[in-house]
């Protein structure tokens, strides 16, 4: 059996270790609902919590890491500076927003939710500017396809540590996570349910049943034996506690081929392509 566990981390490539398996709260509702949520998923075992300005929720996510009774050295803290903020200026301003909210002085991954065109490349200077100050131990991006990659690396000094994009088994990025791999950058999965399409999928069923887990679990045990890192969202403790419930089991390479076989390509993208946006 591959030997995980929840508190099991990746090797970043500047050495900062960072959870392979997190809580996400996007659309979870600022107030009650997310502070509760990042609660129970600390107090279950989580030690990765991501959040974005774009969510609304920063404070909440502040007061749940708080109230949660973990020793602030113990977690994982992500945030993300949103499309109308960046820029090298607006970036810095925002991020010391997003500290006040967080309740937190140091914060360890900082990332660029989107690649804005005429934007990103002066963002990245201040997150770079941020690294270097000892303000977040690691600085990475989002939905970043490898042009904008390439782009990055021909004006920066740090390497991207993550790279978060939409991926489940109906959008795999197969060449994006080749790409990122041969770069050093390690891949973060958001969506890695499909929105819950995994629950219906008689192929994620059936393989669930032969291991008494559920589509969920099998969904995310198939993303961490490949190396991504997933951050599933639930706002339920109950679910919060099940979708961590992934460590007991191996998924068997017959059974990773399988899931390997759902794979539709662009046409399994439930968001945005990242170009769309002004990449």
């Amino acid at each position: 059996m591959v030997r995980m566990k929840l508190s099991s981390t990746i090797t970043l490539n500047n050495e900062v270790e960072m959870p392979r398996f997190g809580l996400g709260v996007y659309k979870s509702e600022p107030g009650a609902e997310t502070k509760d949520a990042v609660i129970a998923a600390l107090q279950s075992g989580y030690r990765s919590i991501d959040t974005a300005t774009f969510y609304e929720n920063e404070q909440s996510v502040g007061e749940g890491l708080a109230a949660a009774g973990v020793p602030r050295e113990e977690i994982f803290v992500t945030t993300k500076v949103w499309n109308s903020d960046q820029g090298y200026q607006r970036t810095l301003d925002v991020f010391e927003e997003s500290m006040t909210y967080l309740q937190l002085e140091t914060l360890d991954l900082y990332l660029i939710h989107w690649p804005i065109t005429d934007t990103f490349l002066e963002t990245w200077r201040a997150l770079e500017q941020l690294y270097h100050d000892g303000r977040v131990r690691a600085i990475g991006v989002s939905n970043f396809e490898p042009h904008h990659l390439e782009s990055l690396a021909r004006k920066s000094n740090v390497v991207p540590a993550v790279n978060q994009v939409e991926l489940h088994p109906y959008l795999q990025q197969r060449e994006l996570r080749q790409y990122c791999r041969e770069a050093g950058i390690a891949v973060e999965a958001w969506s890695p349910l499909a929105r819950g399409a995994v629950l219906d999928d008689p192929v994620l069923q059936e393989i669930a049943t032969a291991h008494g887990k559920n589509p969920v679990q099998v969904t995310l045990r198939w993303e961490l034996q490949n190396g991504i890192i997933t951050i599933p969202k639930s706002v339920k403790s109950h679910r919060i506690t099940d979708n961590a419930d992934v460590f007991d089991f191996e998924l068997s390479a017959a059974e990773m081929d399988r899931i390997d076989g759902l794979d539709q390509g662009e046409q399994g993208r439930l968001g945005p392509h990242p170009d769309t946006i002004g990449g």
